[in-house]
């Protein structure tokens, strides 16, 4: 009997796998994870006390690595009820409350279709074997064993050779009894449009044999002996058999060693895959001659959570991660995400493994980069940001990639990750000492100068670094909207409180600009304590625009007087730093008992700055009683070189 399409599929996203092989063994609570479905128990297929049974509730398969059982849903089942395909499937059915379905005679011819030209295929594969040992693919095997390829793993992936002749293929299948009309539908030989006599679809070319999961050949790739040939390499055409954007090489073999734990391994083609396996990286695959499509990229998540893309370290191969990245996005979420791979240039894993060795591929494995890293470096690597213009575009280019990603969660995560690379970025660097003004950040030629007299006039109105930053969040969450207009002040706001930093960072990454949804967005973050701690502060419970009817324009008005006063403090204490060096140095004309004096001072004041658990602080300015002391001794040296 035939099932229809999305059946069995539907019955296992309603039948947990790990739910039925409760019912058979004793689940180890301290090594598995019920929230992510990893779970693990002695197994039910042999007798052992250690917990080596396997399941991934998430990917629905089961492996002992005891025994080496292994399946999913429906092979559970029939191994532990002794019972056969059908039968798995209408016991779970029952117990899903699903009705099978009425046997579907149109079904069950068109599987009898796909077995005739799978008997197609694989007698082609053992056509293409026997040809390789002839006298014809001389220059083939010459090319293979100068690739590396030994006898073994040439057996392994059933490599073969498609002699030059017309109708070479064609006419050994059909001598074997196979029709004509088969050869020709699997996609072995073609029929011209102008009705002219079929011809072999592969001719003088190396034969790589792809394999379904279920390990059936549904196709072949050819790579052309004749370097004068159009096409390098060529796959079948479509087929009912073969989809060439539905299919990955060395598919089987590869979700088994995942399986077993290893990386999973994207590379660009099949000499690579060959290549990774004989180095020991059993766990490897490849697109079918094209761009991994979104079909492609799902099957690698079946396969594994976070698939290695190891890709040529040219151009190209740059190309193929950046057009890869941008497909990924709205598919990423927990469980599903990509690393990179990007060798050096001019290098692909073969060769790579030829010139230095596996050591050397597995540190580059190691060393993948995950794509928020490839996103960051796409939109920044080579680029000079030195206007607020070049800025404002970047902020705008990461913020449109961020907006694709479909889950929230993951969403959020990724604004903060790139919100912190943007500080680092562009956050000024403090001067080494006795380099006096070398206040310089990347992308920036000059970093800001001293205060003017105006702006110390400032400091005095300011009302303390937690009341302004809770002002200011607080007129971000009510009025989300104004989030981009400030947005690079926001990064640069930085409160002293942990607390506080966190919620100014998640609003900055924060795509959300609907009160309502933002403030969800903050309590599913975490942050609403902090928020709502913000908000009981007695000034913004008077704020008119916060406590009474919306009133953008005030809003807007308060945050820019909010974010000049803020500049105006951070300033103040870059020149106040930088003064306490120039004192310490002696670096300025002071009497020497003055000098004496601040020198003890500044001192002193690193001392006071020590947390009571011994780490050194990071900076001047860490605690307010500190400045105080050191405002009181400037002003003691201004009062001294008057007198």
């Amino acid at each position: 009997m035939s099932l229809p399409p999305g059946f069995l599929e539907e019955l296992k996203s309603r039948v947990s796998l790990a739910h039925v092989a409760g019912r058979k063994v004793i689940w180890d609570r301290r090594k598995s994870n019920q929230g992510k479905g990893d779970m693990w128990a002695p197994c039910p297929f042999h007798h052992e006390k250690t917990a080596s049974f396997h399941v991934d509730d998430r990917k629905g398969f089961y492996y002992c690595f005891g025994c080496q059982a292994k399946g999913d849903l429906f092979a559970f089942v029939q191994e532990t009820e002794n019972v056969g395909f059908m039968e798995a499937v209408e016991l779970l059915a029952r117990e899903a409350g699903m009705t099978m379905p009425a046997p579907d005679p149109k079904a069950a011819q068109k599987a009898d279709r796909l077995t005739e030209l799978a008997r197609a295929t694989e007698a082609a594969v053992g056509f293409y074997r026997l040809q390789l040992r002839t006298g014809a693919a001389a220059e083939a095997r010459a090319y293979l064993e100068r690739r590396g390829l030994s006898a073994e793993m040439q057996e392994r992936f059933e490599i073969g050779f498609a002699p030059a002749s017309r109708t070479a293929a064609l006419q050994a299948l059909t001598g074997k009894g196979i029709a004509e009309r088969d050869v020709l539908e699997a996609g072995i030989a073609t029929r011209p449009d102008d009705g002219r006599a079929p011809f072999d679809a592969f001719r003088d070319r190396i034969m790589f044999p792809i394999r379904d999961p279920r390990g059936r050949c549904i196709g072949f790739g050819g790579r052309a002996m004749d370097p004068k040939q159009s096409a390098k390499y060529l796959n079948t055409r479509e087929t009912p058999l073969f989809d060439k954007g539905r299919a990955l090489y060395n598919h089987g073999p590869a979700r088994t060693a995942a399986g077993k734990g290893q990386t999973l391994i994207v590379a660009e083609g099949y000499m690579d895959v060959i290549a990774l396996v004989a180095a020991g990286f059993q766990a490897a695959v490849a697109p079918l001659g094209t761009a991994i499509t979104e079909e492609q990229l799902q099957l690698l998540w079946r396969i594994a959570d976070e698939p290695v893309i190891a890709l040529d370290g040219d151009r190209a191969g740059l190309q193929a991660a950046m057009r890869l990245l941008d497909l990924a996005l709205p598919h990423l979420g927990p469980g599903r995400s990509l690393r990179f791979c990007i060798l050096p240039e001019g290098q692909d894993p073969d060769d790579l493994i030829r010139s230095k060795g596996a050591k050397a591929m597995q540190e580059a494995i190691d060393a993948a980069e995950p794509l928020v890293t490839l996103l960051w470096r796409r939109e920044t690597e080579g680029q000079v940001f030195d206007t607020p213009e070049r800025r404002a575009g970047l902020d705008r280019r990461l913020r449109e990639a961020v907006t694709r990603i479909k889950d929230v969660s993951l969403r959020r995560h990724y604004g903060e990750a790139l919100s912190e690379l943007r500080r680092a970025l562009f956050r000024p660097q403090r001067p080494a000492r006795g380099e006096r003004g070398s206040w310089r950040g990347r992308g920036f030629a000059e970093a800001p100068l001293a205060p003017l007299a105006a702006t110390r006039a400032l400091v005095g109105q300011l009302e303390g670094d937690r009341l302004r930053c809770a002002l200011i969040l607080a007129t971000f969450c009510r009025y989300p909207t104004l989030l981009d207009t400030f947005e690079d002040r926001l990064d640069r706001l930085e409160p002293r409180d942990p607390d506080v930093a966190r919620l100014a960072l998640f609003l900055a990454a924060c795509p959300e600009r609907e009160p309502e949804a933002l403030r969800e967005a903050i309590a599913a973050a975490g942050h609403l304590s902090t928020l709502e701690s913000l908000e009981t502060t007695g000034h913004l419970r008077i704020t008119p625009f916060l406590a009474g009817r919306d009133d953008p324009s005030a809003a807007r008005t308060c945050l820019e007087e909010e974010f000049a006063k803020h500049a105006a403090v951070r300033a103040l204490e870059d020149e106040l730093s930088e003064a306490a060096h120039d004192l310490a140095e002696g670096t300025v004309e002071v009497d020497s008992t003055l000098a004496f004096r601040l020198r003890q001072a500044v001192r002193g004041k690193h001392e006071a700055l020590l947390p009571r658990d011994g780490r050194p602080a990071e900076q001047f300015g860490d605690t307010p009683e500190a400045r105080a002391a050191f405002h009181e001794l400037l002003n003691s040296a201004g009062q001294a070189k008057k007198s």
